[in-house]
């Protein structure tokens, strides 16, 4: 039976214009393109004049631009030609704006101008992306109806929601980047019954919080003022060029781990946000013109004298300490898993400084209590997988060779399915 029912209408109103930092974790979100790789593809549209300055902050989008005259522009491609009409038959155009600004310039619009060769994919999408960001601004609220009903089975509450979208409003602008998944009810009235089917349990556990991915990162940078509009993305990339992160969920290395651990050691300051986003905001600052450049760098002079210092006088300890800390790194990025003769070691991939050739053998051989080894092709890219062979449960190596996927190896030469021998990853 139902005993409560809740019906609200929601207007949502449409997405404010693209800012640097909005692009890039929309184009992450929807094309999984990284920070840097969105900035380099806005940077060449607007080389091509099809898009305003991508390096901005602002949200904002003056009328000096030309609503009515880019629109006229776009419909002349018949992909946007009828959603552009349907804007130019407003008698006021004005778009949707967020608080952010920038003095320098407006947010990223598109120009009107077409493009006069074809675009690759990426540079089609992106530039797709922000028209459509763009027309979708000066359009009306949408609205959808959620629905919340309480049912009552034998005295226990069951919980039923459902959701429709009333009116399309921006999103027809904006429809292949918007995502609502509509849940569809039947008519409901409190007292009404219901016939339950069928009762399924299930259980579930809390989860830590994700990791950061380029997106989410990119937005914590902007929030605690790491780094600027331009230098986010080339931030996150470097991390990643450093062997400091790896995948796309950002799983921070053994070496990443080491670095910071030496840095708070000795100067805490160095690994500090605070201090970046001081600097950050000192830099604003003479950009707006409300302090002098002969202040700040004076004040960043004396700082930096003080850290410089300190590296000076723990200069060994830290070189000592950095050198330890790569070493264990590539030494943890060799290692496969335990070995399955001793039981003790682990498995890591050797290069013979004699023969040159790598193998696998367990890290016990050193101490002569161990000397388990194992071949291992002598061409391409070899690498500790994440799984283990489904056959023997034997740890796993990645191999691959120039311009071929990757195909997983088990090295067990007893493995009685040899299913390493070609077996994808």
């Amino acid at each position: 039976e139902i005993k409560n029912l809740n019906v609200k209408i929601i207007y949502q109103k449409s997405p404010v214009p693209f800012d640097l930092g909005t692009l890039q974790r929309e184009a992450y979100k929807i094309f999984s393109y990284t920070p840097r790789r969105t900035l380099l593809i806005a940077q060449h549209l607007y080389l091509d004049a099809l898009i305003s300055y991508p390096r901005t902050n602002s949200q904002k989008l003056p009328s000096s631009i030309g609503y009515r005259n880019i629109l006229k522009a776009l419909s002349r491609k018949f992909g946007y030609k009828q959603l552009a009409s349907k804007l130019l038959e407003k008698d006021d155009l004005k778009p949707r704006e967020g608080i952010k600004d920038d003095p320098a310039h407006p947010a990223i619009y598109p120009t009107g101008k077409l493009p006069e060769k074809p675009l690759g994919i990426p540079e089609k999408r992106v530039w797709d992306l922000i028209v459509r960001r763009f027309m979708a601004g000066f359009g009306e609220d949408a609205q959808k109806e959620n629905i919340n009903a309480i049912l009552e089975v034998n005295h226990h509450a069951f919980f039923l929601k459902g959701r429709r979208i009333l009116k399309d409003g921006w999103m027809i602008f904006y429809k292949p980047y918007t995502r609502t998944q509509e849940i569809f009810l039947p008519p409901l009235k409190i007292g009404n019954f219901v016939w339950m089917q069928k009762v399924t349990l299930h259980d579930k556990f809390t989860y830590p919080p994700p990791h950061y991915n380029p997106s989410s990162l990119l937005k914590k940078m902007e929030q605690l003022g790491i780094g600027t509009k331009a230098t986010r993305g080339e931030i996150i990339q470097t991390l990643f060029n450093r062997g400091y992160i790896i995948d796309q969920s950002l799983v921070v290395t053994e070496l990443g781990f080491n670095i910071i651990d030496v840095l708070e050691n000795y100067s805490s300051n160095v690994v500090s946000a605070l201090l970046t986003k001081e600097l950050e905001e000192k830099m604003d600052q003479i950009q707006n013109e409300t302090m002098k450049r002969e202040t700040v760098l004076a004040e960043v002079i004396e700082q930096l004298k003080v850290q410089i210092a300190h590296f000076k006088e723990n200069e060994e300890s830290i070189g000592e300490a950095l050198t330890k800390a790569i070493k264990k790194a590539k030494t943890q990025e060799l290692m496969i898993g335990k070995c399955p003769k001793c039981g003790t070691g682990e498995l890591v991939i050797i290069t013979s400084r004699k023969t040159k050739k790598r193998f696998i053998g367990c890290n016990n051989y050193f101490n002569k209590l161990c000397e388990t080894s194992f071949p291992l092709p002598q061409y391409g890219t070899v690498k500790p997988a994440k799984n283990r062979c489904k056959a023997c449960s034997w740890p796993t190596v990645l191999v691959w060779f120039k311009s071929k996927k990757p195909w997983n190896l088990c090295f067990n030469p007893n493995c009685f399915l040899k299913e390493g021998k070609r077996s994808k990853p």
